[in-house]
Formats: C-alpha cells, structure tokens, sequence
C-alpha cells in the first residue's frame, strides 16, 4: 500500500515539477474587468496584472485544484492534443515548430520528459514487480540447499578420509580427489558466506550455483585503493545478501537521475549532425528531450499493454520497429536531411544510444555504490 501512495504522491509531484519547468505561455484565458490584484494591489487591466503577473481567477474549490494538477501537464484546452500527435507521427516538424518559435502553442520537451517519468514510476509502482518470487537468500535457506550443504560436507569429509588412508594412491588419482574436495568446498562456502557471511573452508574461495546462475564469493576487490576497495566489495556483498533491495534502489535511482540522459545524450546528437549548419546545443537539446519523452511514454504504453494480456510477442517488436522509424523522421525533419543522408546519421545515431546508455547504467551503478 504504500508503494501506491507513494506512486500517486510521486505523479502529483510530476504534475508540480512540469508546471514550474513550464510557465503559461499564450494560453488563453478569459477576460476581467478592471480590478486591484488580490496580490500586490496594482491596478489591472486584463486577465493578468502587468506588475506581478499574478492570473485575475482565482479559485478556491477541490475540482479546480485538481484540475490545475492536470491542466499544469496536458494543458486539456489545446496543447496536449497538439504535441502528443505532432510527437507520434511528426516529431522532426514538432522540434523544428518549437525551436524557431511556436513555443506556446506545444508542451515544452522538458515538460513533457519530467511528466513521462513521473508517469513511469507511478504506473509501475502499481504493478506487480515479482518480488513474490524467492529471492536467491531465501532460496539458500531452504530445506533444499540445507540438505545440499549437509551432503557437501559428508562428500568433503569422506573424500578427505580416503586421501588420508591411502598410502597406495597413484599421483593423478591423488591429484584427482583434491580437485573434487576443493570443488565441493568451494560449492559449500557459497553456502555458507551468503547465510553467515562466512567461508567454512577459509583454505579455499566460494561459488553457489542458483537456478543456473553462478554466484563467485572469494576475498573481494583489492585495486590498491582501500577506500574504492571498501565501497565495491560492500556493493557487492549487499547484491548477494539482498538482491532485491539492490534492484529497487538501481531502479529509483534510474527514475530520479533519467535526466541526466539529456546532457549525455547531448554531445552524441552533435556528434551525429556534424555538417549541417544553422543548428545550436540548444536545438540538439529539444531534439534529445522530445526523442526521450515518447520513448518513455511508448515504453509505457507497452508495459500497459502486456498488463492487460496483449502479447509481447506482438507489441515489444512492434515498438522496437516503430522507435526506430521515429528516430529517423525525426532526424531527417527536424535537421532537413534527405533520406540517404537520414539513414546514415541514423546509424550513427543508433551507436550513440548504446553508448550513452551504457554510461547511464554506470552512473547508476557509482550511485548505488556511494549509497
């Protein structure tokens, strides 16, 4: 319950956060007739006062409220059902639109990017996130790894009995067993580390093999540096002992610095247009910030979908096709490119992304081991 209401907390503050990236501009607004402004008592003449610039409607009821949450990101009246279409099909003439002028009349990139990743984290809060499933900690306290481990530690004994008593043992054969005892301590120290934090056989190091997924344990990082040395190897040691709350804080970590895919993404875009004049960083900016507020919001309409049962047999291929269809109209018109010199660049671009998402994904791994 309260992931739910901290998801809804979370899309009333996205709600806020566009509103303050996005002023009223060129919104219309009914008139009112010449009055003192309820805020610094200059005398108003239109729909605004010219000293403070406070709005002459004022409201004082519970629907408006949360008409201004909504209203302060859709903009209902107009802008929302001109940017989200013109965003789908045109996105190349949206960025160009925006850039050279027609700001009032489209939600701003910023804007609707903050929205887009609000919406993400609150949708997703609500879904089920498969925590239900054992968690390997969980998994390694059972009754069937216990009797494994019991198992382990008969075979390591037994085996180290016979090494002791037979004197008659060839060389490879001796050899032979050793390498299974070590193999089955190792096995047994996985086991061990993760439940008490400890190897019971410190002679050797530590592996535990989980549904097919191999888990190394051993004397950690040592890079020379004691501190990052210290900060990777506690990473590490919470991932093994609490992989679930590792995944959530990468995740809320991803939600709360997705910006930062704007200023890495930046420099990439550059890169890629490099030889087409008359554009500036600012242009590369709300062409990144558009591409990555409807990537969010299609990654949302296809988590949606797979919710309500619709295959992703069909929609995941469909976006992949359809995201990469948007990339190039939106390269090619809001850069005036032809279609060979579009491609090209998209190639490029497409390299680009895998970078910086790269980057990103190690952003948020420093993150996670700073926390």
């Amino acid at each position: 319950m309260a992931d739910e209401v901290d998801a809804i907390c979370t899309m009333a503050e996205g709600a806020m956060v566009s509103r303050a990236v996005e002023k009223k501009a060129g919104e219309a607004v009914q008139n009112h007739d010449s009055a003192a402004c309820l805020n610094c008592g200059e005398m108003r003449t239109g729909a605004y006062c010219g000293n403070c610039g406070q709005s002459a409607h004022i409201h004082r009821s519970i629907s408006a409220f949360w008409h201004d949450i909504l209203h302060g990101v859709l903009h209902f009246e107009g802008k929302f059902w001109r940017t989200l279409p013109m965003l789908a099909w045109h996105p190349g003439k949206l960025t160009r639109r925006y850039i050279h002028g027609e700001r009032a009349r489209f939600i701003s990139p910023m804007s609707l990017f903050l929205f887009a990743i609000f919406m993400m984290f609150a949708i997703f809060s609500f879904m089920p996130s498969g925590s239900d499933d054992k968690s390997a900690k969980e998994y390694l306290n059972s009754e069937e790894i216990t009797v494994a481990a019991e198992k382990l530690d008969q075979q390591v004994a037994q085996a180290t009995q016979k090494l002791a008593d037979s004197g008659s043992m060839s060389a490879e054969e001796r050899q032979e067993l050793e390498d299974w005892i070590t193999e089955w301590k190792i096995e047994r120290n996985g086991i061990s580390y993760i439940r008490t934090g400890e190897a019971k056989y410190p002679d050797v190091g530590s592996k535990i093999e989980t549904s097919g997924v191999g888990i190394s344990t051993g004397n950690g990082i040592e890079s020379g540096w004691a501190a990052l040395d210290n900060r990777v190897n506690n990473f590490i040691k919470k991932t093994r002992t609490n992989p679930d709350l590792i995944l959530y804080k990468l995740k809320s970590d991803g939600y709360k610095f997705a910006w930062l895919l704007i200023p890495i993404s930046i420099p990439f875009v550059w890169l890629v247009t490099l030889g087409v004049r008359g554009h500036r960083f600012y242009d590369h900016a709300v062409f990144t910030t558009y591409s990555l507020a409807f990537m969010s919001l299609m990654f949302i309409a296809v988590v949606l979908l797979g919710s309500f049962g619709i295959g992703t047999g069909f929609t995941v291929p469909f976006a992949l096709g359809y995201g990469l269809f948007h990339l190039y109209r939106q390269l090619r018109h809001a850069y005036a490119l032809s279609r060979p010199g579009a491609l090209l660049r998209l190639i490029f671009l497409l390299i680009s992304i895998v970078i910086a998402l790269i980057l990103f994904a190690l952003i948020l791994l420093v993150l996670g081991m700073l926390s």
